[in-house]
Order: structure tokens, then C-alpha cells, then sequence
């Protein structure tokens, strides 16, 4: 593939032996004004990688591409913006716009059952990127957690509360968890040769060759990159921030089972929080709040945050709800959204509560492990109810819309679910022991 780049033709500018009073200023000589299709063939004819501008005849003030291949003349629509491009690429200049033309047109002439065939036996295993984090993958595919118990919820029949009987928890064997992730692909230019990390082979072309993961550095064809198994493992080197970062990509990178921001804020809230009246409710400084998400995407786990260095609780309660608020992929995440919300809305307790759980078991497992210690935290929180006033119902309605978000930001689809959402949570509370 890379020797085909090579004996590509190159571009051959046919220049127009007159001035052009209405060619555009971002076009040079090459432009001949209103010409038709058989006038620029004959101008281009006998020269393989010979091209020029023409103004359409058929679309007056549109411009066509008229270029020499394969002994006949192709046209094409011509766009400008700021850059040139007939398609998808941009260029900054016409000639670089032939030249990656020629180059595809060229290797796709030449190698168009190769390329078909080219991703069919693909050597991803044995290649650089996944050679390189063997040793990450390897210790993460050995992580174990038990399966989310599945939970048969019944009335019992001696009670007279409505309250459902926490029983009938039916264990199930445990399992390998895999955090997958799917790879962050964007087109990329490369600057030098590159091969595929998929299948090996070369990625031609002057710009945007294919494509590469901003999370951990993966490059493959474009074609390639539908191809390559969801086992993206970031680099933190990569990673610019811990704030507003997709939750299973934080939890990868630093290879933990919760994001560390969860549980440092967690750890010192339980720490020297629970008794404050108020907690999750009342708000810290917004600017101290601000710090606090400053330290963190600077300093990620070694960020402090201790009582010298913010003495009020409020701060890091508040630091907790804005790094959940801004999460990209909410922590009940936009798939499951409408479940959920459908679930709160089911008259009998124990079809609500059966719902929510067969919910909970569609999470991804990072979003899953860190509700799951979060419910588990506010419980805690609600045990000194008498010092802090925080009830279930009170941390719902501070919790729901915070963990909770419709897919489409619709103020009056938020505002119609804000019961629903407080409900999800308040259950997810107080049984938080067999939902969980």
C-alpha cells in the first residue's frame, strides 16, 4: 500500500493562459471560468494527473473539479468554506486536495480486491497497541465481583404495612466483570507513514488517513475502526480532566471500581459530616466548590481535600453532586432513563421496586458499582436523621435530578418527572440492602 502511494501520479495544474475577471479569490490560474465538460476534457486529455476549475454551466456560480484519471476525466463538485473539499476531507489548498485524490484513486484502482479482503484477517492481538497494554487488560479481565443479586419481592401476608418483605434473595454464582468501553475514535491527520493497529496494513493519504482513539491512542482505518473489540484501556495521559470525563472512562484510566472523586469525598464526609445539619442540602461557596473541581481534574486521587483545607463539610458534599451533575453519560444513564422513571410510576410497591432492580441490572457495571456505593452512603446519612434532618425523601429530592436526566434536556419533561426521580432514589435508599 505504501509503494502504491508512492507511484501515485502527481497533480499537473492546467493553468488558463488568460486572466479570469469573476474567478474567485481562492482559486489560482487553474480556474478557466464557464467552460463545458467536453472543452475541459480536451484541455486535461493525454495528461494523467492533470486538473482545473470550471464554472458549471448547468449550475451557474457552483464549481466543478475536472480531474485526469485513469484516461478519462472525472468531475466533481467543488466546495470551498475557509478550505477546499469534495467530500468529507478538507484542504487547506487545491493542490493538496488533487494530490490525496490522486494518491485514493490510484491505491483503490490498484488494490480495490486487497482492500476488500484487508480487514477479513486482522493480526489487532498481535500488534502494538494492544501489546502494550497487555499487562493492564490481563489484571483488569481478572477483576471479580459478584452478580448483582436478583431479588423476588413478596407481601407478606402477616403484615399489614404496605411495606414490602426484603427476602427470597436468590445468589447467584460469581462472575468476571468487564468494564468495557468502546474506543473515542476521530479522524485524524498523520504526519509521517502510519500502518493500521487492526490489520496492519498502510494508511494512505496526505490527510485524515483514518481515525484514532483520543482516550488511548488506538490508530486504524476508518473502515477498521467498526471492527475493533470494545476494550479501550485510557492512558491518563490523555485524559485532561476529571470533571465532565465519561464515568467508565475515569474508572479504566485509574483502573478502580468507583471514580476516586466518589469515594474521597464519600470517605471525608463519613469522615466529619454525617451529624451536619443540612448535609447534601445545604450548599457550600460556589467558589470553594469550584476549587475543589480544580484540584481534582489537576491533582486527580491526591487532591486535597481535608478539614484544613476546607473546614466546611458543605464544600465536598457539594463537590460530590457537581462532579455526578456533570457527568456527560448521567449515572442512570440516558438508555435507562425512561425505565426507571416508568418504574417509580408502577401502583403496587412490589412491581416498583421489582422494576427498578431488573433496571439497575442494565447498568454498565462502573455506573452500577457507583450508585451502588452512593446508596449505600446516603443510607449511612439517613441513620443520624435526628442531627443532619436528612430523611430518604429529602436526599431524593436533592439526588434525583442530580443522578437522573432525560435524554433530551426538555424543561418540561424534567420538570414532569422530578416526582418520578425523587421516588427512584428515596426507594433506592431505603432498600438499598436488597436492591443492591
Amino acid at each position: 500500500m505504501y509503494q502504491l502511494q508512492q507511484e501515485a501520479q502527481r497533480p499537473k495544474r492546467i493553468t488558463c493562459p488568460h486572466e479570469m475577471e469573476s474567478r474567485p479569490k481562492y482559486y489560482g490560474r487553474e480556474f478557466y471560468g464557464m467552460i463545458s465538460r467536453e472543452y475541459a476534457d480536451e484541455l486535461l486529455a493525454g495528461a494523467e494527473g492533470a486538473y482545473l476549475i470550471r464554472e458549471s454551466q448547468r449550475q451557474p456560480g457552483t464549481h466543478t473539479l475536472a480531474l485526469r484519471f485513469g484516461h478519462q476525466t472525472l468531475n466533481y463538485r467543488l466546495f470551498y468554506d475557509g478550505k477546499h473539499f469534495v467530500g468529507e476531507k478538507r484542504f487547506e489548498s487545491v493542490h493538496d486536495l488533487v494530490t490525496d485524490a490522486l494518491i485514493t484513486l490510484y491505491i483503490e484502482t490498484k488494490a480495490a480486491e486487497y482492500i476488500a479482503k484487508m480487514t477479513t484477517n486482522p493480526i489487532y492481538e498481535h500488534l502494538g497497541y494492544t501489546s502494550l497494554i497487555k499487562d493492564k487488560m490481563v489484571h483488569r479481565l481478572s477483576r471479580v465481583r459478584t452478580e448483582p443479586r436478583r431479588v423476588t419481592f413478596q407481601r407478606d401476608e402477616r403484615i399489614s404495612s404496605p411495606l414490602v418483605q426484603r427476602g427470597a434473595l436468590k445468589d447467584t454464582p460469581e462472575k468476571q466483570c468487564f468494564y468495557e468501553k468502546i474506543h473515542n475514535f476521530k479522524v485524524h491527520t498523520f504526519r509521517g507513514p502510519h500502518w493500521c493497529e487492526y490489520c496492519a496494513n498502510f494508511m494512505w493519504g496526505l490527510i485524515a488517513q483514518g481515525v484514532r482513539c483520543s482516550d488511548c491512542g488506538l490508530n486504524v482505518h476508518k473502515q477498521c475502526s467498526k471492527l475493533v473489540p470494545s476494550d479501550c484501556q485510557p492512558d491518563l495521559r490523555r485524559i485532561k480532566k476529571v470533571f465532565s470525563c465519561d464515568l467508565t472512562t475515569l474508572v479504566k484510566a485509574h483502573n478502580t471500581t468507583r471514580p476516586m472523586v466518589v469515594d474521597m469525598c464519600i470517605r471525608e464526609i463519613e469522615l466529619r459530616g454525617m451529624k451536619s445539619e443540612g448535609l447534601y442540602r445545604v450548599s457550600g461557596f460556589s467558589e470553594h466548590v469550584e476549587d475543589v473541581r480544580l484540584s481534582f481534574d489537576r491533582d486527580g486521587d491526591k487532591a486535597d481535600i481535608s478539614a484544613s483545607a476546607y473546614a466546611d463539610i458543605n464544600i465536598i458534599a457539594g463537590a460530590l453532586k457537581l462532579y455526578l451533575r456533570d457527568l456527560p453519560i448521567p449515572v442512570i444513564t440516558f438508555d435507562l432513563y425512561s425505565k426507571f422513571i416508568q418504574a417509580a410510576k408502577l401502583p403496587i410497591a412490589e412491581s416498583r421496586l421489582e422494576a427498578i432492580h431488573e433496571s439497575l441490572l442494565q447498568l454498565p457495571p462502573a455506573h452500577y458499582e457507583t450508585l451502588r456505593y452512593l446508596m449505600a452512603h446516603l443510607k449511612r446519612v439517613t441513620q443520624f436523621e435526628k442531627d443532619n434532618l436528612m430523611t430518604s425523601e429529602n436526599l431524593g429530592i436533592v439526588y434525583g435530578p442530580t443522578l437522573m436526566q432525560p435524554p433530551e434536556q426538555n424543561a418540561l419533561t424534567t420538570l414532569n418527572d422530578m416526582r418520578q426521580q425523587k421516588l427512584v432514589v428515596q426507594l433506592m435508599i431505603e432498600h438499598e440492602d436488597v436492591l443492591f
